[in-house]
């Protein structure tokens, strides 16, 4: 694989757009590729219009606005792409590459035991609130709407611990999804929904809203292909890490916070 960086700049938002090329020998195949009909189910799952309740919660973001760490795109671009890199979202993508590995595997254990990480990791009153709320929503509606059997090996996950990124990967890994894409799917939404929170709160301009989303992909990519190279035996929460303490005192103020529109 080879890699070259381009850069641009349109109205103060930098994009940084990596240029892959993949040198594949003859026959050589790669298990990123996503048939038409997993993509279909890996829009539908991470559509808004799932009924998760994400548009409820800004990660925070709402009291970044509130002390004017976020003024404006590119101050909101800096702020998502450091909880992609190295905060809540980072965490997020290894817990679901755990999940991932041990649902696909079917490994009961491993799955519930990156469950219990997932919930006790969650650093605040409002972490938690968000991360299990939207998990135990996605449980809910995909058992319904999508499978119900995917969802057997965390039968013994209470419905206010299922942390979202292990709801998630259940479900996708039982539909025989690749992880990799799976992963930037699920880091898409992620940013997605901060992005349109941002739109409400700084408030941000359509056109700047889909200008900061489109500067974030390579980011997208580049930690869902991170996180896809984990290695599955090793300690999910050595790998996990977070360097943004500014974001997590914020998401612990917004819970105080005398206005507010979003639940965190």
């Amino acid at each position: 694989m080879t890699m070259t960086m381009t850069t641009r700049t349109i109205m103060g938002i930098t994009t940084i757009t990596p240029d892959i090329a993949l040198n594949l020998g003859p026959g050589a195949a790669t298990d990123a590729a996503v048939s038409a009909a997993g993509l279909f189910d890996l829009l539908s799952w991470m559509s808004p219009a799932w009924p998760v309740g994400a548009y409820t919660h800004s990660g925070g973001l709402e009291w970044a606005v509130e002390e004017r760490f976020i003024t404006d795109a590119p101050s909101c671009q800096g702020w998502i792409a450091d909880l992609l890199g190295q905060g809540p979202l980072w965490s997020d993508l290894v817990l679901f590459a755990h999940a991932f590995h041990a649902a696909r595997a079917g490994d009961g254990i491993a799955l519930l035991a990156v469950a219990e990480l997932a919930h006790a990791a969650a650093t605040g009153a409002e972490r938690r609130l968000e991360t299990c709320a939207q998990g135990e929503a996605f449980r809910r509606i995909a058992g319904a709407a999508a499978s119900a059997e995917a969802f057997v090996l965390l039968d013994d996950v209470p419905e206010d611990e299922l942390a979202y990124p292990v709801a998630c990967a259940c479900l996708m890994a039982q539909a025989d999804l690749p992880l990799e894409p799976a992963l930037a799917a699920f880091a898409h939404g992620a940013v997605a929904n901060l992005v349109s929170a941002a739109q409400r709160l700084v408030p941000l301009g359509q056109t700047h809203a889909q200008q900061v989303l489109r500067a974030l992909k390579p980011q997208v990519l580049v930690q869902a292909a991170r996180a896809a190279a984990l290695d599955p035996n090793e300690d999910p929460f050595a790998q996990m890490g977070s360097a943004s303490l500014m974001a997590e005192l914020g998401c612990m103020a917004h819970e105080t916070q005398y206005t507010r529109l979003f639940r965190t």
